[in-house]
């Protein structure tokens, strides 16, 4: 009988997102399963990607209710997402609690601060990344806001006076900008997108299991690709 081994090296991961996105927050709680699923057999390595589902918004943000009523065409349309996105958080751990969230921020100083966490490692960053999610979608905090980012910076390990002061220039929100069109200009239309191994694309906040295999597949397909 073969036996599985472990697929050694870091395996690079991105993960295109926007942190108002509730099916990137579920994605990623799924995510977070299907690599304590691989752990010990595949070594899995994540870079969170930018993307904006409401780039035009203004810097204070606006109305959420009304601004989600419009988008989705009413409010029995909002109720019936929500509703579904509570029952399938719940499965995944996520307390989501759409009625505490005022304010549709405009996300572009959020990635920045996204951005400047990778230099600390992925680890800083994944809890960046949390930290935003869990302040908009459970405590209903307006992550447009410096105040609250810099909240965030600090609980993840940043240092909160390097942060004011790059929030204070326009430091990296070309950058940011740039790599959001990259995306599109690769053909992400929606979020989250998982693009495993810099190739393999996987849309949308798949199962656990889906996830799960795809690691697994893909790290196998490399480990067994003949070296050139």
């Amino acid at each position: 009988m073969k036996q599985k081994g472990r697929h050694h090296g870091n395996r690079q991961h991105n993960i295109v997102s926007d942190v108002v996105c509730p099916w990137c927050y579920l994605g990623k709680a799924r995510l977070d399963q299907a690599i304590a699923e691989v752990a010990g057999e595949v070594d899995v390595a994540i870079q969170w990607r930018p993307y904006q589902l409401n780039p035009d918004l203004p810097p204070e943000g606006v109305d959420h209710k009304r601004h989600l009523a419009a988008k989705l065409g009413g409010q029995d349309a909002v109720d019936r997402a929500h509703q579904m996105l509570e029952d399938l958080g719940r499965e995944a751990g996520i307390g989501f609690d759409f009625d505490a969230v005022k304010i549709s921020p405009n996300t572009l100083d959020a990635h920045r601060l996204i951005r400047w966490a990778s230099t600390s490692g992925t680890a800083a960053q994944a809890e960046t990344v949390r930290l935003l999610f869990k302040a908009n979608f459970e405590e209903g905090k307006n992550v447009g806001d410096h105040a609250v980012l810099l909240d965030i910076a600090e609980q993840a390990g940043l240092d909160r006076p390097v942060i004011a002061a790059l929030f204070t220039s326009d430091a990296d929100k070309d950058a940011v900008r740039q790599e959001i069109e990259m995306a599109r200009e690769i053909g992400v239309t929606g979020v989250p997108c998982f693009i495993i191994e810099q190739q393999y694309a996987v849309m949308g906040a798949q199962s656990v299991e889906v996830l799960t295999n795809a690691l697994r597949e893909i790290a196998q397909m490399k480990a067994t690709r003949p070296a050139h």
